[in-house]
């Protein structure tokens, strides 16, 4: 039965300041797994000195125990306030004053690990988006930034170490068994930000240099048994403060920074002023335990979580709607610090290719994952205009989109520009919560420095226009000339049907065919339209003559990705073959291959397997040519080798789709290729198989494992016995995770069902829950095309063993978001058994985490792209889950708009 209750949505226009500044807040926590008290002292003034006396105080609130309310120290009876099961109203507070509340709550309780929850006997917080309002009564809103003093009351045996955010003030032993620490964080801050941890931990700790001299303490925090895989983090975290510093000018301003890890956390890492929480994942790294993608994760998060110190903590949103302000801005400067850390170290030719790898990895992410979003039901601007549940709205198309259109700018202004516009937004905002308009219009102020000329207004539809603008480039070159036509589009959207041209930057190069070099861009007319080599695109359509080519050239567009659009280019096959192998852009020559392949893959897909085409050919000639090109980094050949993901040769089809056969098709390929160069990736793998060598994490030793294992893959695909047994022996002799997932990964995808390695690495790795996940999510994506494997049967037997638990997150994860989002060839069996399996967890998950559960849900967001007997099956059991009993607002709304878009 459906709840009646209809769902509540939020508008951006909608938005006004609160009544109330709260400018300092106290709180007191005596923590009892069970049942905790939250004492809070509150004072309070009117927001706007304008406003009338008689406004109400409202405050939020959810699943609290109310005791008492006071009022400049009157106890207030129930006819001074109205209390609702979201919240807490105070009638006539007056102009200013201090308001003290007193609640209980049981966080050992918690299943959705929202607000203050129990792991492991360990207390933890979650406050974004609006967790705070869980812990006690307050005005849980980003744009009310109060100062905060936090008491904690201990039992000293059990929770020994008790952390809060800012500096530790006092700490002192209270009898009876408990102790208190108190702390004082010294920059105001919202709610959501607010952070405690206490129980058993030990920490690795440094103290370090900030700039102006002065010691900061470092210290990151895990439980007993896990203090050998931290020192990763640490050396991370000092690299992000040193980064940060010399970039964009930007220090460290506390005395202490602390990172704590834990096993059950929603998200990644939160940034919590001064006390990060974050994910095991996203900690814990050591060989034996962490892959070279691990490895890389961690530094990018620890960086991600320490650069929001500033854009986030200092300068944070007024609304929610503002999200991309903060982590489109910090997922951009996390990314150019992993590009930095790549590359350090390197000469400049490896330093380019390793930024390069960097960039190509980014929008493999941003293809696979947010160009499906801005086409599905979900769509929406990198700034909302609507929500119903805001936690809904962590999405791909907020981070990743948004540091793109961050980068975007950054190509216009370039880096001189960008940073002196960064320092007019702290200047103009620092302590403030503010919105993507403010950060635009600041770094517009930093272009009309320069260029009084120029500015950013058409720009802005970045903000507020969703979908995947659509770019299509002809052009002819005669007499000396060549003649670009560039044409934009923007397919419709929830409520967007029309929208006007954005502002493209089009970084090009025109490469020469006789030689392979880049020659001199001179544009004709709208001398305007060309700053240094990115274009200027900004019509519907528009047409730019280039004069000074005698020689014929090959168009290189949209260099570095210089803007997240889809292009449909006029390049033959021969033009994307030359590219390949002579554009001066990585990025474009990565790009040609994959474009090429997946020609390959759609004409296998609709030729029924057939593999006599051209563009067959023309991937088979790709390969070939790579492989004999001795200048290429072994980083960029690894990518270049593989083959575009399942996931992106869907959206790529233009038309209704069957994931299982697009998966035979590109497997097709692959076998293709495997056999045709089976020598050469044996050549490849035996040249990087250096047994018994010490690992070590750098780019240069990740790229030449990439490079191997791409091999490897190649060599099983090629299905003989001899070829597996490779991958047998190189998981026998690995030193490293690395090394040893990829030789598991492919035994488990390629051979028979329960290979003697996989009960090995379960028994050796069963008390390592990170190393357990990825054993979970191995099984989770045997692929249809190993016809020795029931994966959906082994999905209902994982599902009963005694470590899985859908309490955890990363647990849950490892199997159900593995199963429906990574293993398309199966999830949308024609049986309709996947999405059955799905509906199922999703359904169970929703009475546990919500949160979570709604991230599960979107497995199905794209189901009116598929072939109509699978839109049968996926539609009944969307439906399934909609009339679920007591569905979360979380799940109903990725749910509903699902539906809602088979009437679009």
């Amino acid at each position: 039965m459906r709840d009646a209750q209809a769902p509540i949505t939020f508008y951006r226009k909608d938005y006004t300041a609160p009544n109330y500044k709260i400018s300092r807040t106290d709180l007191t926590f005596t923590l009892n797994p069970s049942r905790t008290k939250v004492a809070s002292r509150l004072e309070f003034e009117v927001w706007d000195h304008s406003n009338p006396d008689n406004l109400p105080l409202e405050l939020d609130g959810e699943d609290l125990e109310l005791d008492q309310v006071l009022l400049n120290g009157e106890k207030l009876d129930a006819t001074r306030y109205t209390q609702s099961h979201t919240g807490l109203t105070i009638h006539n507070p007056g102009r200013e004053g201090v308001l003290e509340i007193t609640v209980y709550i049981q966080p050992d309780q918690n299943t959705r690990l929202e607000g203050l929850y129990v792991s492991n006997g360990n207390f933890f917080t979650q406050c974004e988006a609006q967790g705070f309002r869980r812990i006690t009564y307050f005005s849980d809103r980003p744009d009310v930034l109060s100062q905060f003093t936090v008491t904690l009351i201990a039992n000293e045996a059990t929770h020994p170490v008790s952390l809060s955010n800012g500096n530790l003030i006092e700490e002192k032993k209270l009898g009876e068994g408990l102790h208190m620490t108190r702390w004082e964080d010294p920059f105001p801050k919202p709610a959501y930000l607010f952070a405690l941890v206490a129980g058993r931990f030990v920490c690795q700790e440094e103290t370090v240099k900030k700039g102006d001299g002065k010691p900061a303490l470092l210290q990151v925090w895990v439980e007993p048994g896990n203090l050998d895989k931290t020192d990763f983090a640490m050396q991370s975290l000092k690299k992000s403060i040193d980064w940060d510093r010399e970039r964009f000018g930007l220090e460290l301003d506390l005395d202490r920074f602390m990172i704590v890890a834990t096993a059950d956390f929603n998200m990644g890492a939160m940034e919590n002023k001064g006390l990060n929480i974050f994910n095991t994942k996203f900690v814990f790294a050591n060989p034996e335990l962490a892959t070279d993608v691990d490895f890389e994760n961690v530094e990018s998060v620890v960086g991600h979580e320490y650069f929001h110190n500033w854009t986030g903590n200092r300068v944070t949103c007024r609304d929610w709607f503002q999200l991309s302000l903060k982590e489109g801005l910090t997922v951009f400067r996390d990314q150019e610090f992993s590009a930095d850390m790549m590359a350090e170290g390197l000469d400049e030719v490896q330093a380019d290719s390793a930024r390069a790898v960097k960039r190509i990895e980014d929008v493999k992410v941003l293809r696979a994952a947010q160009f499906p979003e801005d086409a599905g039901p979900m769509a929406h601007p990198i700034r909302p205009d609507s929500y119903q549940e805001i936690n809904n709205f962590y999405t791909v198309t907020v981070y990743e989109k948004g540091a793109e259109v961050i980068r975007m700018q950054h190509t216009l202004l370039g880096e001189q520009l960008f940073q002196r516009g960064m320092q007019i937004y702290f200047e103009r905002h620092d302590g403030q919560a503010v919105t993507c308009e403010d950060f635009v219009g600041a770094m517009e102020t930093a272009l009309q420095e320069a260029h009084p000329e120029l500015d950013l207004k058409q720009f802005r539809h970045w903000y507020s226009q969703a979908g995947t603008p659509e770019v299509s480039a002809s052009w002819t070159q005669t007499n000396g000339q060549l003649v670009l036509t560039l044409k934009q589009n923007c397919r419709p959207t929830p409520g967007q049907a029309i929208k006007p041209a954005f502002h493209i930057p089009v970084k090009l190069g025109f490469v020469e065919k006789a030689s392979g070099r880049d020659v001199p861009l001179q544009l004709e007319s709208n001398t305007n339209a060309l700053h240094g080599d990115v274009l200027d695109f900004t019509e519907s359509t528009q047409t730019f003559v280039f004069t000074g080519l005698d020689k014929p050239v090959v168009p290189s567009l949209l260099r570095s990705f210089s803007a997240p659009v889809i292009l449909q280019s006029a390049h033959t096959t021969d033009d994307l073959i030359f590219l390949a192998g002579h554009d001066n852009d990585p990025f474009n020559r990565w790009d040609a291959c994959q474009k090429i392949y997946g020609n390959a893959i759609l004409d296998i897909y609709l030729q029924r397997g057939l593999t006599d085409g051209a563009n067959t050919q023309a991937a088979v000639q790709i390969v070939e040519n790579l492989l004999k090109d001795k200048q290429l980094s072994d980083g960029f050949l690894a990518l270049a080798l593989q083959l575009p993901s399942e996931g992106t040769l869907l959206e790529a089809f233009d038309g209704l789709v069957d994931p299982v056969a697009m998966h035979f098709a590109r497997t097709t390929l692959r076998d293709l290729l495997a056999c045709t160069f089976g020598a050469d990736f044996k050549a490849i793998y035996d040249a990087r198989n250096l047994t018994g060598q010490p690992y070590s994490y750098n780019a240069v030793a990740a790229s030449q494992r990439a490079l191997k294992n791409v091999a490897l893959a190649y060599l099983v695909a090629a299905g003989a016995d001899e070829e597996l047994n490779v991958a047998k022996a190189q998981y026998a002799a690995s030193n490293n995770m690395t090394d040893r997932m990829a030789a598991l990964s492919n035994i488990v995808h390629n051979g028979p069902g329960n290979p003697p390695e996989l009960a090995e690495f379960f028994e050796r790795f069963n008390n390592e829950a990170l190393a357990v996940d990825k054993w979970f999510m191995l099984q989770a994506t045997v692929p249809a095309s190993n016809e020795n494997v029931n994966t959906l049967q082994t999905m209902r037997e994982l599902l009963k063993h005694p470590s899985f638990t859908l309490k955890n997150p990363n647990r849950a994860r490892s199997l159900l978001a593995a199963f429906a989002m990574q293993n398309p060839s199966v999830f949308h069996s024609h049986s309709g058994d996947g999405y059955a399996l799905w509906a199922d967890l999703v359904i169970e998950l929703n009475t546990i985490n919500p949160q979570v559960a709604a991230r599960m849900a979107r497995g199905l967001d794209r189901w009116t792209k598929l072939v109509p007997a699978l839109q049968e099956k996926a539609h009944k059991q969307l439906e399934r889950v909609l009339d679920t009993d007591k569905l979360s607002p979380d799940v109903r709304e990725v749910i509903g708009k699902a539906l809602d878009a088979a009437t679009h």
